[in-house]
């Protein structure tokens, strides 16, 4: 473990100082910021508004389930059980903050978490479309620059990654074999859902 939190360390700090740039920092640095993703969030919610007419409720309440069991999972159970410090407020590190640093917790990152969580369930509900994996790119692209602006370690958003993935995919299995089978017995029925 202990190995592990040196090499840890060592990475962070090749992201946060040895990649640093006023380049990257152009990019990253809003990239990460919730406000920035506005428009393709209403973007997202009209296009399955419009194109998923019979599942598009179904769909909005697994997305809403899928960001709700994540941001708890990370922001108050797994946060509040490890309690790891952030780099930014550990004094022994010299970590370039790049941004206010937060005063929670550090371990799992809840960006990586949350936007890994959507990401995956977006992956899987867009299946027809050839370049979804825009959107898992989407999501490491958030979860680095975590690390980058000095919030998170690395295995902060490893760890989030993969607990947000698990969540999406479960989300989505949910939402396929609960809601769509739902979906299926009422149409049967002569029960028309839009």
């Amino acid at each position: 473990m202990e190995t592990l939190i040196q090499l840890d360390h060592q990475v962070f700090s090749w992201i946060n100082h040895g990649l640093s740039s006023e380049f990257l920092d152009t990019i990253l640095v809003p990239l990460r910021h919730k406000l920035f993703w506005i428009p393709l969030y209403i973007f997202l919610l009209v296009f399955i508004y419009r194109n998923f007419e019979k599942s598009r409720w179904l769909i909005f309440l697994s997305i809403i389930i899928c960001i709700s069991v994540s941001d708890i999972s990370s922001s108050r159970l797994i946060k509040k059980s490890v309690e790891r410090v952030r780099p930014c407020n550990q004094e022994q590190l010299d970590v370039m903050s790049k941004v206010p640093c937060s005063y929670g917790y550090s371990f799992t990152s809840s960006h990586a978490t949350n936007h890994f969580a959507i990401s995956v369930l977006l992956f899987l509900l867009f299946g027809f479309w050839k370049y979804r994996f825009l959107f898992i790119v989407w999501a490491a692209t958030i979860a680095f620059a975590q690390v980058y602006v000095g919030l998170h370690f690395p295995l902060d958003v490893i760890a989030g990654a993969l607990v947000g993935s698990f969540i999406g995919w479960a989300s989505f299995y949910f939402y396929d074999t609960v809601f769509n089978r739902f979906l299926k017995h009422n149409n049967s029925n002569g029960i028309q859902i839009t």
